[in-house]
């Protein structure tokens, strides 16, 4: 297993968590597609404020979209957000710990971080690899995989997110149409 690559999202993870060790985390990483356009797909116009929201960030290969609702702002509409491109999600709450895979609106794959075997879809060959390296291919309760799915999730799509970026001003918008 591969902690350096799990190590390169663990400021990420830490960013969502208090300290009482409750995390919430809705992140998607959207290959090839501009902050405007992921958040255009969805309805949201940049700079309105509501209940609910989502920040789009530029970044290598792509955007990050971060949900700060109830994390459903991704669920209501992801295959508008991965049509023509590659999607993949990380949610970590307290009512869920799941990674999905879209690929052109189609889910690819999508398992509980701590339940794989029940997973929907397949993982495409090239990414097998990654999976396994970061030991996110068996059924875990023993150690936070939350920075490993990220990891996976920056491997499945090309894009990267740093703190640099997450430093970056994102473009906001409201989503309670989406919750």
């Amino acid at each position: 297993m591969s902690d350096a690559m799990a190590e390169e999202y663990a400021w990420l993870y830490q960013e969502f968590t208090d300290d009482a060790d409750d995390t919430w985390l809705c992140i998607s990483f959207v290959q090839g597609l501009i902050p405007r356009e992921v958040l255009r797909r969805i309805d949201v116009i940049p700079g309105t404020i509501g209940e609910f929201g989502v920040e789009a960030y530029a970044a290598d290969g792509g955007t990050v979209l971060i949900d700060y609702g109830w994390g459903t702002s991704v669920d209501a509409a992801p295959e508008l957000l991965s049509s023509g491109t590659t999607m993949a999600t990380v949610v970590a709450n307290i009512k869920s710990d799941n990674f999905s895979l879209l690929i052109d609106g189609d889910l690819i794959t999508k398992f509980g971080l701590y339940g794989y075997s029940y997973r929907h879809g397949e993982v495409p060959e090239n990414l097998l690899p990654h999976l396994q390296e970061l030991g996110l291919d068996r059924d875990d309760l023993t150690e936070n995989l939350v920075p490993r799915a990220l990891a996976f999730a920056s491997r499945a799509t090309g894009v990267r997110f740093s703190r640099r970026h997450f430093a970056q001003d994102a473009l906001t918008g409201a989503s309670d149409h989406l919750q």
